[in-house]
């Protein structure tokens, strides 16, 4: 599988919710860096993370774009992220039910056929002030 390929089935898992399929394209050892947040080591904590943002929010990506670079070591991602706010995230606005539409992007490592490292982006304050 090429980095694009298995960066479009880490969206597609995301997408249909299947958090097994999800999860098991990740490393043992999978480095997370979350948007303007912390740094996340291993697949576990990756897994913790998805129960609170699946508990949070409802989303579902669109208009995927992938990339690799020539040895397929690495991928980026750019995409329309279209999210209900569930429940209350510790330090946001409470959470109401809210709708939001965002574009955002990711970097990816790729190493023996798994994503290695995800760093995600988006702006936090577009986020907010569509949610408040």
């Amino acid at each position: 599988m090429t980095a694009t390929e298995l960066v479009q089935a880490y969206y597609n898992a995301f997408n249909a919710g299947d958090m097994p399929a999800f999860l098991a394209l990740l490393s043992e050892d999978v480095v997370h860096d979350i948007n303007q947040g912390e740094r996340q080591m291993g697949k576990a904590a990756f897994s913790a993370f998805m129960d609170k943002m699946n508990r949070c929010y409802k989303e579902r990506l669109s208009d995927i774009v992938v990339m690799q670079n020539a040895d397929g070591s690495r991928a980026a991602a750019e995409f329309v992220v279209h999210g209900q706010y569930l429940a209350d995230d510790e330090g946001l606005p409470p959470a109401k039910g809210q709708t939001y539409v965002l574009p955002a992007g990711a970097f990816f490592h790729i190493h023996c056929g798994r994503i290695a490292r995800v760093t995600n982006y988006y702006n936090l304050n577009e986020w907010i002030e569509q949610v408040c």
